[in-house]
């Protein structure tokens, strides 16, 4: 990137661009983990749900930053929109976690973190298309070949996710399942935290991992160069 040297606009928008992507790398496990603990409503439960709007407004807050860069390239701003209206709805939506475990037999909390946890499968699968498009943008062969490889990968692990998902909702609607579907359910039941460590926990460490990196890349080519 040679000529966001001697473009201070540009130089300007990679520097809130790498801004933008500490702020997801930071806020993403922040928000799962916070979350989490708010759903449990235990060391956190004297805050209520303002940690959880914190760290999911630091998640706002990175898109946002993001937004100056390359604003006239047409894939690259409808995928950070999708990313930015997703993480709003996340940013709005947060607060019920806590109120559904103070009142957890209200079905309208039930059904607003219903949405909150499909709306964060979205968020993190428009977020890697958001990284595929930038990678593109940047003049690492390397990066963009991983982010391609990777951001795909990503993508059709939570595509999955959603798959199972709605499947395991169908089965236990049934009213009497037989008995393999009756055993299918135990099963799931019991590998739960498995296939959310490999469904989500996995999509998001290589998410984080090409966020880091491309950021590293932007530091390195301009602002690297200077010196």
């Amino acid at each position: 990137m040679p000529d966001a040297l001697t473009n201070p606009q540009l130089l300007r928008s990679l520097g809130k661009l790498a801004r933008g992507l500490s702020a997801l790398f930071w806020g993403l496990p922040a928000a799962l983990l916070v979350s989490a603990e708010t759903a449990r409503a235990e060391w956190l439960k004297p805050l209520g749900f303002l940690p959880a709007l914190a760290v999911n407004a630091l998640l706002v807050y990175g898109l946002w930053q993001m937004g100056d860069f390359q604003k006239q390239e047409r894939p690259w701003r409808n995928a950070l929109d999708r990313a930015q209206l997703l993480a709003l709805v996340i940013f709005g939506l947060c607060p019920f976690i806590y109120w559904h475990n103070k009142m957890p037999e209200q079905i309208f909390f039930s059904a607003a973190v219903a949405v909150l946890e499909l709306s964060a499968v979205l968020f993190l699968f428009n977020l890697n298309l958001v990284l595929k498009r930038l990678g593109a943008m940047l003049p690492d062969e390397t990066l963009r070949s991983e982010t391609r490889q990777f951001t795909a990968l990503n993508r059709w692990l939570l595509v999955a996710l959603l798959f199972f998902a709605i499947a395991f909702v169908a089965l236990i609607q049934l009213p009497h399942p037989s008995l393999p579907v009756g055993r299918l359910l135990i099963w799931l039941n019991r590998a739960s935290n498995l296939l959310l460590i490999f469904f989500i926990l996995l999509p998001l460490a290589m998410t984080m991992a090409l966020i880091w990196k491309t950021k590293e890349v932007i530091l390195d080519a301009v602002f690297g160069s200077r010196q």
